[in-house]
């Protein structure tokens, strides 16, 4: 068997640096748009999916994210690698507790030399993983600054020069507006940009679904599909993580996290968007793999038996399993079981990530944990789930 190839990441996560936005929106804004603030940490809880943090108190030393009415705390959650497990609580950080490749691109590129990595491409953090803060302010002239504001910070700085083409850009839209998004979408293509966030359930996020009768996200999906840019979604770009209750601990949700994706999946494959547009590319970031076949087995049933009153007689014209081979990637780490089911998702399908620097990363034993959980694998599956699948859906300049 060959040494295991160079894995290129397409889920890690970049905490932005203080400065993106106040080196970049005009003067007028400095006092209301993003801004760091040192201050101390509150107790902070996550119950039941959500995470609430209270007021007053506190003594721990915490860089804040501040933003309109906004106040948002820097979590030991947001950059939890190199830290003993026990010790990755929702305890606030400053910058100087994080380790730096959490928002510096020379000690990335270290890290990611150390965990087996040549490329990778990163989620945000402040913005959330598809720009909900921006969704939520009230001053959309603002928010569609600081949109752009972040997108020029990823393209010009961290996959700048420095980064020597190892960090992939993924850019943010203005979601609420299909027209603007697709007008940012159009803008990062022309300098090099193949890859932008979306969410996994927009109607969480009260936006209209992929259902829409009238297309209302066409126009997104139409220069996504010309200008080959590939849609991620990240688990929780709907802001809705799941739960089973109110006082469930967060060890359920986290263990129910696939569920989001397979949610999203089953949205797209049944909502007639792959139909009209097959040269559109999704894929899932951190939703795992395991799950895969048996939704798009009980999706073939479901069109085959049910189409007659399921509602996607007319717009679903071939088993939903069709458009997944053809357009949609999942993404996985750890996930052994997923892995012995390759070949019924199917090896081109598939795609790899550290999940650097969150508490789930696998760094820096990323190398090892691929090695053990792909040993039965080809050396061609083996290159294509750690590299070749992500050079191809992404444009890569790699071999």
């Amino acid at each position: 068997m060959a040494e295991l190839p160079k894995i290129i990441s397409v889920d890690d996560h970049i905490v932005e640096p203080a400065t993106v936005w106040s080196d970049r929106l005009p003067k007028k804004y400095l006092d209301v748009g993003p801004r760091v603030v040192r201050g101390t940490m509150p107790e902070v809880t996550y119950v039941g999916g959500k995470l609430t943090v209270k007021e007053g108190g506190g003594s721990v030393p915490t860089d804040w994210w501040y933003y309109e009415a906004l106040k948002r705390p820097l979590l030991r959650v947001d950059s939890a690698v190199g830290i003993p497990r026990d010790q990755v609580t929702m305890t606030g950080i400053t910058y100087d507790d994080m380790r730096p490749g959490s928002y510096e691109v020379k000690p990335r590129l270290e890290d990611m030399d150390t965990n087996h990595l040549e490329a990778s491409l990163c989620f945000p953090t402040f913005p959330r993983f598809c720009g909900q803060t921006f969704l939520e302010a009230k001053d959309k002239e603002l928010a569609l600054l600081c949109v752009k504001a972040y997108n020029d910070w990823m393209v010009e700085e961290w996959c700048g020069p420095e980064a020597q083409g190892r960090l992939i850009p993924l850019t943010l839209i203005p979601l609420w507006d299909a027209g603007l998004a697709a007008d940012e979408v159009r803008r990062n293509a022309a300098r090099g940009v193949r890859a932008v966030c979306f969410s996994e359930i927009p109607p969480f996020l009260g936006l209209p679904s992929v259902h829409d009768p009238d297309g209302y996200w066409d126009p997104f999906f139409a220069a996504c599909a010309e200008t080959g840019t590939v849609v991620n979604m990240h688990i929780g770009s709907s802001s809705k993580m799941p739960s089973t209750s109110e006082d469930a601990p967060a060890a359920v949700g986290s263990t129910l996290t696939h569920t989001n994706a397979t949610f999203s999946m089953t949205d797209f494959i049944f909502s007639g968007v792959l139909v009209r547009f097959p040269e559109l590319k999704l894929a899932y970031a951190e939703g795992q793999i395991g799950w895969i076949p048996y939704l798009l087995e009980r999706a073939d049933i479901v069109w085959e038996e049910n189409r007659g009153w399921g509602g996607v007689a007319d717009k679903v014209p071939e088993p939903p399993s069709t458009y997944f081979r053809r357009q949609i990637y999942g993404c996985f780490f750890n996930d052994a079981h997923g892995l012995r089911s390759v070949a019924e998702i199917g090896e081109d399908n598939i795609t790899y990530e550290s999940d650097y620097p969150h508490s789930d990363s696998t760094w820096p034993h990323t190398r090892q944990i691929a090695e053990e959980q792909m040993k039965d694998l080809t050396d061609e599956q083996r290159y294509k789930i750690c590299r070749g699948n992500a050079i191809r859906l992404y444009g890569l300049d790699f071999d």
